[in-house]
């Protein structure tokens, strides 16, 4: 099965009250464990890039190759989008004549006239070309990319205008934020996601900074009409801990231990274990 655009997935997400997981990938091992969570769960899946993490693997075309590659080589079955993360309108483009299969545009930090200008065109060009995208309104707190936001929780008037675009897929500011989340963070706002449901008509929505929300949170942003969920830092965290816990108990300098593939394993199989766990927490197990 090739790469898929997001929509189709999104649309059955929303449908059927579960929400799927967008990870985001950083490497070859990134890759390779989400890739087999997905096809283990039997779960749709969407590997987030952010632009940073693209010029890391050296360019969208690297990626999009490398993806592309490791899919068909393991034999992928469930349906799977490469989907550009709080992509910039240039970064966008960029990514869709790489062969990314879904884009974000992020023009939350312009004003809403040219928040809107900015996404009708990149939603033009690349629906000409059959690929999905999301677009946000208001901020998801923190720094991503170095777009940085205090979480301005979304004006669902707005949200009602950039959903009328044409657009697949909404991000909207509703008090989430990326990296950790702090000891005395309010929780999500579930009444303006409420009137974002409302208005938007049955678009999927998108609650981004994933990582660290509580369980029952999660779950009632779901019946909210919440179908994508974005997950990084707590995929980093747990290849982190694992990571250092090889180390810590010197299994690298047992045998050939230092070898990378030896080295770099115990972080990708917990990448994996978490995926599948998050994967049955939003609902998406069992939905290929």
């Amino acid at each position: 099965m090739a790469l898929v655009s997001a929509t189709e997935m999104l649309k059955k997400a929303r449908a059927g009250h579960y929400a799927v997981g967008a990870f985001n990938i950083n490497n070859m091992e990134w890759t390779k464990a989400i890739l087999l969570a997905a096809e283990e769960a039997k779960s749709p899946v969407m590997l987030g890039v952010s632009e940073g993490a693209g010029k890391y693997m050296c360019g969208f075309k690297t990626v999009t190759a490398m993806v592309k590659e490791i899919h068909d080589y393991l034999g992928i079955t469930v349906p799977v989008a490469l989907h550009l993360d709080h992509g910039s309108y240039d970064g966008a483009k960029a990514c869709i004549e790489a062969g990314f299969t879904s884009v974000m545009f992020d023009g939350s930090h312009y004003d809403f006239e040219e928040n809107m200008e900015k996404s009708k065109e990149i939603i033009e060009f690349a629906h000409a070309r059959g690929i999905s995208v999301e677009c946000e309104v208001g901020g998801i707190g923190g720094e991503e990319d170095g777009v940085t936001s205090m979480g301005e929780v979304a004006d669902p008037n707005e949200c009602e205008k950039i959903a009328a675009l044409g657009v697949d897929f909404l991000a909207a500011g509703i008090g989430n934020i990326h990296g950790k989340y702090p000891a005395n963070w309010a929780g999500l706002n579930f009444d303006v996601l409420g009137k974002i449901q409302e208005v938007t008509n049955g678009l999927p929505l998108v609650l981004h900074g994933g990582s660290g929300i509580p369980a029952d949170q999660i779950a009632k942003a779901i019946s909210l009409g919440v179908s994508k969920i974005n997950v990084n830092t707590e995929l980093q965290l747990e290849f982190a801990a694992a990571t250092r816990k090889y180390i810590e108990a010197g299994k690298d300098n047992e045998g050939k231990g230092y070898d990378p593939r030896k080295l770099l394993a115990p972080g990708a199989e917990a990448i994996k274990a978490k995926v599948i766990a998050m994967m049955t927490e939003f609902g998406s197990k069992d939905k290929a």
